[in-house]
């Protein structure tokens, strides 16, 4: 085997690993609110999320042409330099992946994958081999307005579903017929993350085939969609569970008609993009979507802090990302092949670390969420609840009513009163 199909081959198998860790690292996107309110157990929801993610890999291939015949310009990149660029650029990454799944931060997977190989091609070529068009209008843009109309549209649903069900508002948790409806939506989520998230692996193992001429056209082959479909559905049935915790229960506590509301954004949001060619985050869009929810449910808390953290971890992403690839480059750079190697052993031990750390405080299915898993709820609600503010109205006005009706009737004179007055 020569040196070229070597190089390849690790391209390939690097690029399916970050796929997996694209999957589990993505899981909460879909299930997080269904778990956080009981709408499905917890290893109910990422089966289903994989079986969804498996399908929707091959209804949509336009985000994979938009990274392998967009953004960077093969044409100007040499064959036997550009695979091992590519490889740097996964490992930045998976890097970024592995450190804010360990963090429990929802942080974009795709933007780490831009970031990786933006910052690789940048070290190994130069910065004419970046279309920088083509970054700023399918990957920048939608960043910025992408969570923000997602949150908007889930704020705007969230204020509907409490409108038209106040009725129920005695109910401990609330509109509790949502849980079935959040199914669904969960569902809709989960096939949307596929036609959009496992099309960037795609992209990227069609984009390393075209530069060594093994094949011509933008279009993934049938063994790289299946490949990245089973990939990345297998990563999130893995669970994904410490960023779970965060975007179930760490933005707000979400109620069923919030978590309907939020996944109805999402998925509308990342359908809408993967038919345009956006490769947009599918992670940013969740996460606008949970906190448009909270601030659209009355007496619902956004954990601001919290928020805080995650929008810290969007903006780093990129550059940090792009900073791994771009070392991980200078290194084949130098040292050509044996540069490769050396970065596959690094990389290798550092995902190790990564894991093991991740045992000292393990997360999974049965504490992600402990009300889950011990009740299948995780609202805490009392039995009889706090009265809603329409029904505080009315007390108040029969409390006014009862009390002028008490003081009409002392101003009267009794029958004492009265005889008193005839007798003298």
């Amino acid at each position: 085997m020569d040196t070229a199909a070597l190089v390849i081959i690790l391209v390939i198998a690097l690029a399916l690993f970050f796929d997996f860790t694209n999957g589990f690292h993505d899981t909460a996107n879909a299930m997080a609110t269904p778990i956080a309110t009981g709408a499905l157990r917890p290893r109910v929801a990422v089966l289903l999320a994989a079986v969804l993610n498996l399908v929707g890999a091959f209804l949509s291939t336009e985000v994979a042409k938009t990274i392998s015949g967009g953004m960077i310009r093969e044409d100007q990149i040499s064959a036997d330099v550009f695979p091992a660029i590519i490889f740097a650029g996964l490992i930045g990454a998976i890097t970024w992946n592995m450190l804010t799944w360990l963090l429990g931060l929802p942080s974009s997977s795709s933007h780490a994958l831009f970031g990786g190989l933006i910052g690789a091609t940048l070290v190994g070529v130069g910065v004419l081999a970046i279309d920088f068009g083509v970054v700023l209008s399918k990957v920048i843009l939608p960043a910025v307005i992408a969570p923000l109309t997602a949150g908007l549209i889930a704020f705007a649903a969230t204020k509907v579903a409490y409108a038209v069900t106040r009725r129920y508002d005695s109910r401990p948790d609330g509109r509790d017929g949502f849980r079935w409806g959040q199914i669904f939506t969960s569902s809709l989520v989960a096939l949307a993350h596929g036609t959009n998230d496992a099309q960037k692996t795609m992209g990227v193992i069609t984009l390393a085939l075209i530069t060594v001429g093994w094949q011509t056209g933008a279009d993934p082959q049938l063994w790289v969609i299946v490949a990245c479909a089973v990939t990345i559905a297998l990563g999130t049935y893995m669970g994904g569970w410490r960023i779970i915790r965060t975007l179930g229960k760490g933005l707000t506590d979400v109620k069923p008609a919030q978590g309907f509301s939020a996944e109805a954004s999402t998925a509308s949001t990342i359908l809408a993009s993967s038919a345009l060619g956006f490769a947009l985050s599918t992670t940013q869009v969740a996460s606008g979507s949970v906190i448009g929810s909270g601030l659209g449910r009355r007496g619902s808390i956004v954990r601001w802090r919290t928020v805080g953290r995650i929008m810290i971890g969007w903006v780093l992403t990129l550059p940090a990302a792009g900073g791994v690839g771009a070392l991980a480059a200078l290194v084949v750079v130098w040292l050509g092949t044996w540069g490769v190697l050396i970065d596959a052993v690094l990389a290798a031990v550092v995902v190790g670390g990564i894991y093991l750390l991740s045992r000292r405080n393990a997360v999974g299915a049965d504490n992600a969420m402990s009300e889950v898993a011990d009740s299948v709820h995780a609202v805490d609600v009392t039995e009889t609840p706090p009265p809603t503010r329409r029904q505080r109205e009315h007390v108040a006005a029969a409390t006014r009513s009862a009390g002028s009706e008490r003081s009409g009737s002392a101003d009267e004179p009794t029958q004492d009163d009265r005889s008193g007055r005839d007798a003298s």
